[in-house]
């Protein structure tokens, strides 16, 4: 049995329009209701008639497949001290959903926030989730704690009426207590509970408290657990220990796609050392992490490489690699097509054709992958940090041939992910190796390991036509990505004449889900030539797009960012302007950018303004570092980061050869909220990242005349 096989660009799609992972079919919460009260120790179960969630939420306890567990136990307990148990399958990498959903929880139930605690990501523990991606855990997790939690509230009134025999509507919860206003009497949540599991099914869905009525939600409170963080308190994977604890190390090929010939084991100790050799897999671990190093050190290993593509071929590979689907008229998979593009473009007087292209580009999480794994009595438990945990515990269950019941995955708050932890490569690993041991045993990745073994955000192709009028209305669109991926593909401006396309190509390297996924690379070539169509008609670039939007939300964040940026601005010498706009996930977002060129040819990003409107805002302070953290994210795809690779050889293996954005490469930044109580909340954890790079992109020609169209821009300053 070998290891997981690394994932290829087209297994990792799960819809056309994301490279996510595909997590399997639903699986069933199956605690048994007897063991799970007696792990929660007595206290509040409340069953309810929940409407079903979208398919990639939650699996099915009782239900059809893709809805959620129907039991509120699986999602929330009360104990006899007041303390408030949620229970959810999401996981915490940094982007504090742990205090906004505690924030829902305590808004929705009234609540106290310090008598709350939340469980995450234990396979045993918490309802099934696809995972944590997508921007999805506001819109849709946030949403399911809120009915959950109206649920428990009004069975805890319920509780009251029947202690006090009074009238209901003079009941009202607030602070963890039932309050009787007219006779002045309280009860804590606990006092009414008592301590016992009590089952109540509730048949009418609950209706969250509207956001006018937000007490809790929609203002800024301080991260839940940031103590723990700033403090070291925190244990991440890398941390963690369990008795009689050994260390593993892998050893990799010396290149992309090379495979295993013979194996000489023979320098290592194996009294003290435990070698795995199945197929191309190898790996030792030992009782401590040095002497697991110098074990993989002293095998010898032959391995056979193939011919790979470089980074210099890369474009006019995915280009010459023909699409893996065709349509009958040749347009390839899933076209969007309205009106003829053709015609359109004939009749237009301004006319537009050009490519552009993204590189690879690493995630490069602060946290390596990491994973503990630990088999006691026939089942399995691994701490790893994934976005994924069900997904893990599948792909453990099948490596192992175990059923699920006898995995179980649990996930430490992680340090980082943007995407790149979908996979249980490194829980496998260790698992092999623990098995093999007879001890648990931890694996942790390097740095090296992490950044040529990791998969990538995928590179690609854009192919754009277009037709305007004189004016700079567009008649005419045809866009084509290949091997990018389809999300944030579609233009949000009004154009009656349009070909979409998404082209699904074989890649050469590992690739999959990168923070905002497809929606930087598209929005990067649709913001880019908008600005040419803009520069070739005369117009200004924010009346050209005022001009062909009619959404009405792209318009308010343009109209909010350019007010704040100051546009048009001021003309200043080597200084240069530019503007973005779009939406994806629900969000919606304009960035303006000022660039100034510096001797030598170097280009240096002096402000961004960011616009940014996701619905109904939780958490106003929480919700700016989202945005900020995104922008600067976007600044190293934008400027400089590229996965550099040779013959199957990843060169960028270190932050030393691989540029991340500095401290000193941080420009002023300004994020505008716009807050939409009348919409509901969407997720914010992408979207602030797509338009970074053509906004800088628009502003570098601006100030020079020179139109770049490759990320990233300007890797060694600008072209000679």
């Amino acid at each position: 049995m070998s290891g997981a096989p690394p994932p290829s660009g087209d297994r990792l799609t799960l819809e056309p329009e994301r490279y996510e992972l595909a997590a399997g079919p639903a699986y069933r919460f199956d605690v048994d209701r007897r063991e799970f009260v007696k792990l929660l120790g007595g206290g509040l179960v409340v069953m309810v008639a929940a409407a079903a969630a979208p398919a990639q939420e939650s699996g099915a306890r009782g239900g059809g497949a893709g809805s959620p567990p129907r039991e509120i136990a699986a999602w929330l307990h009360v104990a006899a001290d007041g303390t408030v148990t949620a229970y959810t399958g999401k996981v915490e990498f940094g982007q504090d959903i742990r205090t906004s959903l505690t924030q829902a929880v305590a808004d929705e139930l009234r609540a106290p926030l310090p008598s709350i605690r939340l469980v995450m990501g234990d396979t045993d523990l918490t309802p099934f989730d696809q995972g944590t991606f997508g921007s999805r855990t506001t819109p849709f997790m946030a949403a399911q704690l809120r009915q959950v939690a109206a649920a428990a509230r009004e069975t805890l009134l319920d509780l009251a009426v029947a202690k006090w025999s009074v009238d209901r509507s003079a009941l009202d919860a607030r602070e963890g207590e039932v309050v009787h206003a007219p006779s002045g009497r309280a009860l804590r949540f606990g006092e009414l509970t008592q301590g016992q599991a009590l089952v109540r099914t509730v048949a009418a869905d609950p209706s969250p408290t509207p956001v006018s009525r937000w007490t809790v939600a929609g203002r800024s409170i301080p991260k839940v657990n940031a103590r723990d963080i700033v403090t070291g308190r925190h244990r991440y994977t890398s941390d963690l220990t369990r008795p009689g604890l050994w260390h593993g190390r892998v050893l990799r090929p010396p290149a992309i796609g090379a495979t295993l010939v013979s194996l000489d084991a023979s320098g290592v100790d194996t009294k003290r050392v435990s070698v795995v050799h199945d197929g191309d897999f190898v790996g030792v671990s030992a009782p401590t992490a040095a002497e697991a190093a110098l074990a993989a050190g002293q095998l010898k290993a032959d391995w056979k490489t193939s011919p790979q593509p470089s980074d210099g071929q890369i474009f006019e590979y995915l280009k010459k690699t023909p699409p893996e689907t065709r349509d009958g008229d040749g347009r390839g998979a899933g076209a969007q097509v309205s009106g003829s593009v053709a015609q359109a473009r004939a009749a237009a007087p301004l006319r537009l054709e050009q490519s552009y292209t993204v590189a690879y580009i690493a995630h490069a999480p602060l946290e390596p992958r990491a994973a503990l794994a630990e088999w006691r009595d026939g089942k399995l438990t691994v701490w790893t940090g994934t976005q994924r945990p069900f997904g893990v515990r599948t792909e453990l269950a099948e490596a192992f041939r175990l059923s699920e019941e006898k995995v179980r995955v649990i996930v430490p708050d992680t340090g980082a992910g943007y995407g790149g932890k979908h996979t249980g490569e490194a829980a496998i690993e260790a698992a092999r190796l623990a098995r093999a041991a007879g001890h648990p045993v931890k694996l942790v990745w390097t740095r090296e390991e992490e950044f040529a073994w990791a998969y990538f955000r995928p590179a690609g192709v854009i192919d754009v036509k277009s037709g305007a009028r004189a004016d700079g209305t567009l008649t005419a669109w045809e866009f084509h990505t290949y091997n990018c991926g389809a999300s944030g593909i579609r233009t949000p401006y009004d154009v009656a004449n349009q070909t979409v396309q998404f082209h699904p190509v074989r890649s050469p390297l590992r690739q999959g889900s990168y923070r905002a996924l497809a929606a930087t690379a598209n929005h990067f070539a649709r913001e880019t030539h908008m600005d040419e169509v803009a520069r070739a008609a005369g117009v200004d670039a924010l009346e050209m797009r005022r001009r062909n939007l009619k959404d009405a939300r792209v318009r308010a964040v343009l109209d909010a960012a350019a007010e704040r940026f100051g546009w048009p601005p001021s003309r200043t010498p080597a200084r240069g302007y530019g503007l973005a706009a779009g939406t994806e996930k629900g969000s919606y977002l304009a960035t303006g950018a000022e660039v100034s060129i510096e001797p030598g040819g170097g280009v240096r990003v002096r402000r961004l303004v960011t616009a940014f409107e996701c619905g109904a805002v939780v958490n106003p302070d929480h919700l700016r570092n989202q945005v900020e953290g995104a922008m600067v994210q976007g600044l190293g795809g934008a400027l400089f980061e590229a996965v550099r690779f040779e013959d199957g050889l990843i060169t960028t293996d270190r932050f030393s050869r691989y540029r991340v954005p500095r401290f000193s490469d941080v420009p002023e930044l300004d994020v505008v909220l716009v807050d939409r109580p009348d919409l509901p909340s969407a997720g914010a954890g992408e979207t602030p990242l797509v338009c970074v790079a053509p906004a800088i992109g628009n502003a570098i020609f601006d100030a020079t005349g020179t139109r770049l169209r490759s990320l990233p821009l300007v890797p060694s300053g600008l072209p000679k």
